[in-house]
């Protein structure tokens, strides 16, 4: 499987000839398919990486306290 930056590289490379906007209508919607399949694994990808980042976090630092559930501490209202 190619890196997370390979795919991203790729969108970006298939985003640039799309606009270009000479392509034959088959070629074009092919490469729209192959886009949309790197979009959707580069944000699955990415909501795994937020759900890690979310867990390290809020992660207690003693066994006996309770996790901070909140991925921001709530502002003062005073």
């Amino acid at each position: 499987m190619k890196t997370f930056e390979e795919r991203l590289e790729r969108l970006e490379n298939l985003n640039t000839t799309m606009r270009a906007g000479n392509l034959p209508l088959d070629k074009a919607v092919s490469l729209f398919e192959e886009g949309i399949k790197l979009a959707k694994s580069l944000e699955k990808d990415l909501n795994k990486i937020e759900r890690k980042v979310e867990i390290l976090v809020n992660k207690p630092e003693t066994p006996d306290e309770s996790p901070n559930l909140e991925l921001f501490d709530k502002p003062d209202t005073e």
